[in-house]
């Protein structure tokens, strides 16, 4: 096996994600399925024998904390930003890096506005949260239950969840009766709703949950992506029997995919618990090594390089997982919906 040419310098990213405070349940697998990743590719003999060093700084979910951790990783000369968790987290940090010529590669954040026009200088691996939203809508239809009621949690991400379930699920064609605060459950059922979206992380939509059950709604119960689907299943057991969860990655237990395979065989070497919060930092990390690898082809290898380098990723195979980012800023818009059964295992 190739190792890493010792003295030829790493190649700097930089992260800002929650390691401690109420977001870190979703961030930590996230920081730590990147750093699976990397360390399987820099044991490969990294890029022509050379490192990637990722340089990761706790923001505890705070936003000013995540653009003081932006300036300072700037200020270390680091190639790119990569993996950082939360909508309003990239928002305050953008301001640090609009000018310059340097990426954030797929942040755990999943506003519409951050793919659009404002925001040129970040590039997703994970759709918005409208597309997530017309996935839920659609299924309810499907299921003929079009009379919604949305709950919310009070974290900032799921209010920009909010907004785009509210504008998209009335476009296509649901009848929302009411959008309320997930404490409220017995005012959202005197709405007589035939089907339940719960925005939150899964301490709050877990609560949520109980309480529509313990309050005797039985119909369809939906949640987002952010929400997470092993650690919603983990905080209901039972109770979650029939609750879907939009899921934006491959099935973190599908052995039929190779970066799964990849993956799993990692996570459990280092012992730790599979989920698809750290499937998705392994993903962005593999894609992130796949441009470094086109960019480092027209040397000297630089920021500007890397963005053409991304760019150009069109319909490529990483690990069984398609990466296309066609001249758009999103690599995937991958959506798909798992169920929870009647023993709190996640199926698809």
């Amino acid at each position: 096996m190739a190792q890493p040419v010792v003295g030829k310098p790493p190649i700097a990213l930089g992260q800002s994600v929650a390691l401690s405070g109420s977001s870190a349940p979703m961030a930590r697998p996230f920081a730590e399925g990147a750093r699976l990743y990397f360390a399987r590719f820099n044991g490969a003999g990294g890029l022509d024998g050379q490192r990637i060093d990722l340089v990761t700084l706790d923001d505890a979910g705070e936003p000013a904390r995540t653009l003081a951790n932006t300036t300072r990783l700037l200020d270390q000369g680091v190639l790119a930003l990569f993996g950082y968790y939360g909508s309003p987290q990239v928002i305050a940090a953008y301001p640090a890096f609009k000018d310059r010529d340097l990426i954030l590669f797929a942040p755990m954040a999943s506003a519409d506005e951050l793919r659009g026009p404002v925001y040129p200088n970040v590039y997703s691996m994970r759709p918005g949260f409208s597309e997530e939203a017309a996935a839920v809508t659609r299924h309810a239809d499907m299921l003929g239950t079009r009379r919604l009621v949305i709950l919310y949690g009070p974290d900032s991400e799921s209010l920009f969840a909010l907004d785009s379930a509210q504008r998209t699920t009335t476009a296509i064609g649901a009848n929302l009766l009411a959008s309320l605060p997930v404490a409220q459950v017995a005012q959202a059922l005197e709405k007589k709703p035939q089907a339940v979206l719960v925005l939150g992380d899964a301490a709050a939509a877990g609560q949520g949950i109980r309480d529509l059950r313990a309050q005797g709604f039985r119909g369809p119960i939906y949640g987002f992506s952010n929400t997470g689907e092993s650690l919603l299943a983990e905080q209901l057991g039972p109770v979650g029997a029939g609750v879907v969860v939009v899921r934006v990655t491959p099935k973190p237990d599908s052995a039929r995919t190779p970066l799964v395979r990849e993956f799993v065989a990692d996570a459990t070497a280092a012992r730790l618990k599979p989920n698809v919060y750290m499937l998705e930092g392994y993903l962005a990390a593999r894609s992130l090594a796949e441009a470094l690898r086109v960019a480092q082809r027209t040397p000297p290898l630089t920021s500007a390089g890397l963005r053409k380098a991304i760019e150009g990723m069109n319909n490529v195979d990483v690990g069984g997982v398609r990466v296309h980012f066609g001249g758009e800023r999103v690599g995937s818009r991958m959506v798909d919906l798992s169920l929870i059964d009647s023993q709190g295992r996640v199926r698809e």
